[in-house]
């Protein structure tokens, strides 16, 4: 994959709701968790963690700091979409997750 494909699928640069999003939906899926087991893992709600992939909100602080510390996702790649800082194995993964979002939506109908 290309800098230039990472660059767009990361959103990089992009710090709304909706980059966000997307980046948390990524982050979750490339750790296996479901939006409930997530929840509980952060103690929050399932609601809170869908609000954020849905654009609703932005993911919480402690969400951010509880996938840095357990999962080595950065807040930066979370916040902002840079991912240079984020190691190899976490960045193939994530950049799987993130073109399988892609062409999800790439299928739905306008």
């Amino acid at each position: 994959m290309t800098y230039e494909d990472k660059t767009k699928l990361a959103r990089t640069g992009d710090t709304s709701k909706e980059a966000a999003g997307i980046r948390l939906t990524a982050a979750r899926k490339s750790i296996g968790l479901s939006q409930a087991d997530l929840g509980k893992a952060v103690k929050v709600t399932k609601a809170a963690i869908n609000n954020a992939e849905s654009a609703m909100s932005y993911p919480s602080r402690n969400l951010m700091i509880y996938l840095y510390r357990q999962h080595r996702i950065d807040l930066n790649f979370m916040v902002c979409g840079d991912y240079a800082q984020l190691p190899g194995d976490i960045q193939d993964r994530l950049f799987e997750k993130l073109s399988e979002i892609e062409n999800t939506s790439d299928q739905m109908p306008d």
